[in-house]
């Protein structure tokens, strides 16, 4: 992955999402159309992923939360998930430079204890290489799941409880908010799920209250930039209420 081309174009999006969450779909079927493995398929996947990347750092934005691997993902046949690890691993070997000449600061979101030990050193390292960045804020949840992490994030507010830190009183939606993975990052604005499946897979379900949710038929390998800003501009030109009505929105600006 190069540096991106200063002079590539990106559109002016004035209301740009500042959190963006991405499941990633489509990479097997986008192989069996062409008649490769599934394999070839992620590797495909890696790449649009870098792509999309880039672009999110020429437009911007503040934070990206990738999609990568489920928790359920781990019933998969044990011969893909395997090459799943090593394309994970080999993906962070060849991109760590990128990542740091772009000043994006790296995390990974999910049971990080589930995954292969190798593979939990360097997303470590890579996290502490790029903790001082401050520009797009780039996530991978991997052996991640929102229910599972919902039930983290309330074990360890009864332990603040039982340790006397909090009082049952204190206890509100921010209090879990701040116990759960994303507790960092900007409210979650957009999530755009390719492949034509209209469905959130247990991604970030308690983040995504209040956000805008896109569906593209596309297969992830093939999502292009055209269609990328195509969304965000959409986005942009919505208007996010939040239960309220428009009348008391134009008040709130006022």
């Amino acid at each position: 992955m190069t540096k991106p081309p200063s002079d590539k174009k990106v559109p002016q999006i004035l209301n740009l999402p500042k959190h963006l969450g991405i499941i990633m779909d489509g990479n097997g079927r986008w192989a069996k159309l062409r008649g490769k493995r599934r394999i070839s398929g992620h590797e495909a996947g890696v790449l649009k992923a870098k792509e999309i990347v880039e672009s999110s750092v020429r437009l911007e934005i503040e934070a990206l939360t990738l999609y990568t691997f489920s928790a359920e993902n781990w019933k998969r046949p044990a011969k893909e998930i395997n090459g799943l690890m090593l394309l994970f691993k080999r993906a962070i070997k060849k991109y760590t430079g990128l990542l740091i000449e772009n000043n994006v600061r790296f995390k990974q979101a999910g049971n990080k204890d589930a995954l292969p030990k190798n593979l939990i050193r360097k997303l470590e390292q890579l996290e502490a290489i790029t903790s001082e960045n401050t520009g797009l804020k780039l996530t991978l949840a991997i052996a991640y799941g929102s229910r599972q992490d919902i039930v983290k994030g309330i074990l360890q507010i009864i332990d603040d409880f039982d340790d006397g830190k909090i009082d049952k009183n204190q206890i509100d939606e921010s209090t879990l908010s701040k116990h759960l993975s994303f507790s960092d990052l900007p409210e979650l604005d957009l999530v755009i799920r390719t492949s034509g499946e209209t469905r959130v897979s247990n991604f970030m379900l308690w983040e995504m209250a209040y956000s805008e949710i896109h569906f593209t038929e596309t297969l992830w390998p093939s999502f292009e930039d055209q269609e990328f800003f195509e969304i965000l501009q959409n986005y942009s030109n919505s208007e996010r209420r939040y239960g309220s009505v428009e009348k008391e929105i134009e008040l709130k600006k006022a």
